[in-house]
């Protein structure tokens, strides 16, 4: 189990962005997060990956877990043995390396012999491609090699931070199955997405961030049914209902969903 409990992180000793969250990442399963930008997603997988020193960002409360030993205090390459992994937004590849070269690189702390054929066979395209610089790949498949990547030091725990961002649906379906293979060979997932429909549709469980605090905590499943979800986030409405852009502002004075 992966858990945060009642963590508050603040940014250059000022600003609180995190505030009381706390959530739980099963082993094995998937789990979504969801919430606007700035909400606060990428800076909890921050705090689970040891990559807020990085960015000027510190815990100041609360804790974060492994099989209930707290990692929160250790840096990133010891997270990493311990079998939790983050793959950043945007992908961030080394584009004048080869595919190859990425993966190796992805591998150097905690890597597996057998790595690399898991690699590629999940994403046979890397394989046909590993002599290629990575600059060369499309967008899919650099987030083929990003995710590739992170599996190379064979994680329990898989951080995706917006995998399917400025893809093409049909790649977006994609990167939907294959974090169901990743979590079918036993990787537990925690999956921030914009896409609330995707993420939904594959996890167990659900969290909604807003504004640094969870405001919404429910199965996958109640999370798709639920009226505020599906209206703001799925950009669903009951039939025959119009939204004004003055309804929209009145959504951003109100929206508070345990209020």
């Amino acid at each position: 189990m992966l858990a945060v409990a009642n963590l508050e992180v603040v940014y250059d000793d000022v600003m609180l962005v995190l505030r009381g969250v706390s959530i739980q990442v099963p082993a094995g399963r998937i789990v979504a997060l969801l919430g606007a930008n700035g909400a606060g997603k990428t800076t909890l997988l921050r705090a689970l990956s040891g990559l807020l020193d990085l960015h000027d960002g510190e815990i100041t409360k609360g804790t974060v877990t492994l099989d209930g030993k707290p990692i929160h205090e250790l840096k990133p390459a010891a997270i990493v043995r311990r079998g939790v992994k983050q793959v950043l937004e945007g992908r961030r590849v080394f584009a004048e390396l080869t595919v190859e070269e990425n993966l190796k690189v992805g591998g150097y702390v905690g890597g597996t012999s057998a790595a690399m054929d898991r690699v590629f066979d999940l994403f046979p395209v890397l394989r046909a491609r590993r002599r290629q610089p990575a600059g060369y790949l499309s967008g899919g498949e650099q987030q083929m090699l990003a995710m590739g990547r992170a599996l190379m030091s064979d994680p329990k725990y898989l951080l995706l931070d917006e995998p399917s961002l400025g893809l093409a649906p049909r790649l977006v379906g994609q990167v939907k199955e294959l974090i169901l293979r990743i979590n079918e060979q036993g990787t537990a997932v925690l999956l921030v997405e914009q896409n609330a429909t995707m993420a939904l549709s594959i996890a167990e469980h659900g969290y909604v961030l807003e504004t640094g605090q969870v405001v919404m905590d429910k199965p996958a499943r109640e999370l798709l049914e639920d009226e505020d979800i599906r209206e703001f986030y799925l950009g669903l409405r009951p039939e025959g209902t119009a939204r004004s852009f003055r309804d929209v502002k009145h959504y951003k004075r109100r929206k508070r969903w345990l209020s």
